[in-house]
């Protein structure tokens, strides 16, 4: 009995991850703008902290990948979400991880690659 309590416990206190709220970048950018400045962060960001073959790969994979697959791999993981947009995250050791939104959804002012 105190499992199946302890397990309800979990899974109704962990939360659900979603895409972030619309948002516009400073100014329009192309996609291929957009896939520039995302691998600029990726290359960059293991170097402020956490653990990079770990978490911060299951971060980028989260960020790519489709809700539920995402989910997933954030639960795997063992990541623990802050912000159900993903935009912060701590490891189980309590390490902070921040996302910016540009990593995690394209912004309403996305333009066309010429």
């Amino acid at each position: 009995m105190e499992l199946m309590v302890i397990f309800q416990y979990v899974v109704e206190n962990v939360k659900k991850i979603r895409k972030p709220k619309p948002w516009k970048h400073s100014e329009p950018i192309t996609r291929a703008q957009l896939a520039k400045i995302r691998d600029e962060f990726w290359d960059t960001a293991p170097y402020n902290g956490g653990r990079k073959a770990e978490i911060w790969a299951a971060l980028r994979a989260a960020a790519e990948a489709e809700l539920v697959l995402a989910q997933a791999i954030i639960d795997c993981a063992g990541v623990i979400v802050q912000n159900d947009d993903l935009t912060i995250c701590y490891d189980e050791r309590g390490a902070k991880y921040e996302l910016p939104k540009y990593v995690l959804s394209e912004p309403i002012n996305l333009i066309q690659d010429n």
